[in-house]
């Protein structure tokens, strides 16, 4: 009787949640019905709201997306924010009149460093203007402040905090845990620096991972450092002492120390606005989103008959048609179809990514490649552009990168399991094989591979690097040889990788598109087409919607194991040699 009432109690609870779930729904489907009817107007003596508090910062959104953060989302789901749209309507509030200047929610932001310099310098543009930006919040990262410390004023919460006490980089270890369920890895790299397969088989990281791990580190932390400081109009050496000692530990540090000029509420901020805007204490603010904002902006140069294609290929690296990654059949797609259609005159990839599958990344090359002989053809590197990255970037006739960018990892491995000791004394399976020729079971991972498969998955990674290292010589026009010498798996920062050839230029997107812009004569004159296609926001969270009810699940269930489940999960798509980076890189 227990298990029927068990039973009973499932289907109800599953009843109750398909009740919710339709009720949900329609809820959303009447928001969006009635979001999307709504007239944009834009009146005088306007502030552009910009609240990335929380926010996923990503490569594009759909055009709708923004706009979910005035009613929230019922899911709980992870809201994104894109920078392509970001910056549209940056540029727009730049140029309307009806735009007075910028009110900044930064605090919580989750975004990487070079996403962040972008979203900056569009920022730092708009107050070209003359227009100010005033930012805010109750608490910020390191990378909100680092995004905060452009406006020309930045407010805290009178119990607030700012985390500046400079990067840190940890990475999780799966040794332990594969010796006490049964599981023997085995891995196959080339390169010392090649450490994407430490995580499987040391407790902590190589002497030589360290070593590059604190050297881009550093790097990274003395641009930001410097970009903050010269927006605080301080000395980088004062900056430097402040974050390398955490001297900013309580609200009343951040104005010791000058990074915030008071100590407010929210309502006091607004306070501050209305002096702005030159309007009563009990006058409404008149503010718009940036979804708003970038719908009213008009198309530059619609009818241009020069057409820029830019290609954003974000995600790792894999075979097939996958949504949701850089899969090698869907993106050779796209990038043929740029290089087929006539109206468009140049190429740019924005790469976002930190490499995978060694076959996938060789076909969307061969693709780069005939396109280079169609048109000129672009890489800018976004976040991230490592390994697979930047194998499918080394055609391109110019690579640009910003200065924190991640990039390099020119490497390559392979990694098998040996789950026999799992099978037969953990579970008490045993098996047994039947085959016509001496290499039939082929890494049969229920037992250690013989000498001669070693040698032959052995030989197939050291080929790969050799195909990776010619490449990356032919696409940068390097000799193998000095191409090795920055290879060898290791990272680099865009700084480092523009002092050793593998970057030319630094810079953001819309460095990239100028380039171009000028490489076809076309001036002012071109209109930017972006590829894939976007797709609407609710089509694309209906598509996703089971996987996310099924991640807040098991997130609620493993708590702080959930990190720990990623990565063991993600060791699936780890199949056939990979150029993939080091490990995942967290900067907090």
């Amino acid at each position: 009787m227990k298990f029927l009432g068990n039973v009973l109690a499932v289907i109800v609870g599953l009843f109750i949640f398909s009740i919710l779930s339709f009720l949900i729904f329609i809820g959303i489907i009447g928001m969006i019905a009635s979001s999307s009817e709504k007239e944009v107007s834009l009146k005088e003596n306007t502030i552009l709201q910009l609240n990335l508090n929380g926010r996923m910062l990503v490569e594009r959104t759909s055009d709708d997306e923004l706009n979910l953060g005035s009613f929230g989302n019922p899911f709980g789901n992870q809201m994104n924010a894109g920078l392509v749209n970001l910056k549209k309507a940056i540029a727009e509030a730049k140029t309307n009149d009806k735009i007075k200047g910028i009110y900044l929610r930064t605090g919580m932001i989750m975004a990487g460093q070079a996403n962040l310099l972008e979203l900056r310098k569009a920022l730092e543009d708009f107050k070209s203007s003359g227009k100010f930006i005033l930012a805010y919040d109750e608490a910020f990262t390191e990378g909100g402040y680092f995004l905060a410390s452009v406006a020309d004023e930045v407010y805290l919460n009178p119990l607030g905090g700012i985390d500046f006490n400079g990067f840190a980089s940890e990475s999780i270890f799966l040794k332990g845990f594969f010796e006490k369920v049964g599981i023997q890895p085995e891995v196959f790299r080339v390169g010392e620096f090649k450490s994407a397969v430490e995580p499987f088989i040391l407790d902590k990281m190589s002497p030589e991972n360290r070593l590059q791990t604190q050297f881009f580190l550093d790097d990274i932390n003395s641009e930001a450092l410097g970009i903050i400081a010269q927006s605080l109009g301080m000395s980088k050496d004062s900056l430097t002492k402040i974050n390398n000692e955490m001297l900013v530990k309580r609200p009343k540090d951040a104005l010791t120390y000058g990074l915030a000029k008071e100590l407010l509420y929210e309502d006091q901020v607004h306070a501050k606005l209305r002096e702005k805007l030159g309007i009563g204490e009990d006058d409404e603010i008149s503010t718009i989103n940036a979804t708003d904002l970038a719908s009213l902006a008009k198309s530059k140069n619609i009818t241009s008959k020069n057409r820029i294609a830019v290609i954003i290929a974000e995600g790792e690296i894999v075979d097939g048609n996958v949504e949701g990654v850089i899969s090698s059949e869907k993106f050779a797609k796209e990038i043929r179809k740029a290089r087929k259609d006539d109206n468009i005159k140049a190429i740019v990839l924005r790469v976002n990514s930190p490499g995978g599958s060694i076959l996938a990344s060789e076909v969307i090359w061969r693709e780069m490649s005939e396109a280079k002989k169609a048109k000129p053809l672009y890489v800018s590197m976004g976040e991230v552009a490592a390994s697979g990255g930047y194998y499918i970037s080394a055609p391109a006739d110019t690579i640009v990168a910003q200065p924190n960018t991640i990039t390099g990892s020119i490497g390559i491995f392979g990694l098998w399991f040996n789950v026999q000791e799992l099978l037969n004394d953990k579970l008490g399976i045993t098996t047994d094989v039947v085959s016509t020729g001496q290499l039939s079971d082929f890494m049969n991972p229920g037992r250690p591979l013989t000498e001669v498969e070693r040698t032959i998955i052995q030989s197939g990674v050291e080929e790969g690097y050799e195909t990776f290292i010619s490449r990356v010589a032919e696409g940068r026009g390097m000799h193998p040889d000095s191409v090795r010498k920055v290879a060898s798996g290791r990272v680099w920062t865009g700084n480092q990788a523009k002092a050793r050839g593998l970057v030319d230029v630094l810079g953001g997107l819309d460095t990239a598109i100028e380039l171009a812009a000028n490489k076809i004569g076309a001036g002012e004159d071109y209109r930017v087409v972006y590829y894939p296609e976007k797709k609407p926001w609710f089509e694309e969270f209906m598509t996703s919607f089971t996987d996310k009810v099924q991640a807040k699940v098991l997130q609620a269930q493993l708590g702080d194991l959930y990190p720990t489940y990623q990565n063991i999960n993600r060791i699936k798509n780890y199949q056939g040699i990979q150029v993939r980076m080091p490990q995942e890189i967290k900067i907090k």
